[in-house]
């Protein structure tokens, strides 16, 4: 029943990622960590994530502006870096409280509408992208403070969304080797539930870019996406203070 629910989950993960730009880390890392704790959660999303982003990456290629892309992801990828080799040696109520706060703020933005308001200029901009892979590689959480830095790159809409594709998977790429290399025994262990996601992200993400950037209710669809993220937060949050 487990792993059924990790497909679901993974399938909506996908889709609502190929429209909003996140959705993979702060949905399924929740759902695995009631199983193995947040640490390891962490690190074996990654794998469906970097599957699922590569994959949109690949298909949106073209669109990536390449100056943008050598400058922030450099950036983002050093942070990544950071991020993960701090993850390795944080404990799990620490990365539970730190990731719980990040869904929720992620959460109240995109209820509200500020996720797409916030805009940095340049400078800000690459501070910002440190910053969002560091939280990418510490509690793979990123999505919502990549994208408000990459909104003051001036970049047209397809070319946004690929370029923060490419950005993500450099992140990963980044990332991934620091968390084999610490957290292998406790990914090895859950091969099964992770074979799942990668498929259930896969689907949802081929179903995403087909069918979900028709919607024209946009807005509506995001907020329903920012309670579902928030009420995730909240709900880690209490887990925590439990444990």
């Amino acid at each position: 029943m487990f792993d059924l629910l990790v497909g679901i989950s993974s399938f909506a993960a996908g889709a609502i990622a190929s429209v909003t730009g996140f959705g993979i880390g702060s949905i399924l890392t929740p759902l695995l960590s009631l199983q193995v704790g947040t640490r390891v959660a962490v690190a074996a999303v990654s794998i469906p994530h970097v599957i699922a982003t590569f994959v949109r990456f690949w298909i949106l290629r073209r669109e990536i502006n390449k100056r943008v892309l050598l400058d922030f992801g450099l950036l983002s990828a050093a942070g990544g870096i950071v991020g993960a080799l701090l993850h390795s040696v944080a404990s799990n109520p620490v990365l539970t409280y730190v990731f719980a706060l990040l869904l929720m703020f992620a959460g109240l933005t995109s209820i509200t509408g500020h996720s797409r308001k916030m805009r940095f200029g340049p400078k800000v901009a690459r501070v910002a992208g440190a910053v969002s892979g560091m939280l990418g590689g510490l509690v793979g959480n990123q999505g919502g403070i990549r994208s408000a830095a990459l909104v003051g790159f001036d970049l047209d809409q397809r070319s946004f969304v690929a370029t923060a594709t490419a950005v993500g998977v450099i992140v990963d790429a980044a990332r991934m080797p620091v968390y084999f290399a610490t957290e292998a025994s406790g990914i090895f262990s859950i091969g099964r539930m992770i074979a799942v996601s990668i498929v259930g992200v896969l689907a949802g993400t081929f179903f995403g870019l087909a069918v979900l950037k028709g919607i024209r209710q946009q807005q509506f669809f995001y907020r329903i996406v920012g309670v579902i993220v928030f009420v995730l937060g909240v709900f880690m949050f209490v887990q925590a203070a439990r444990g």
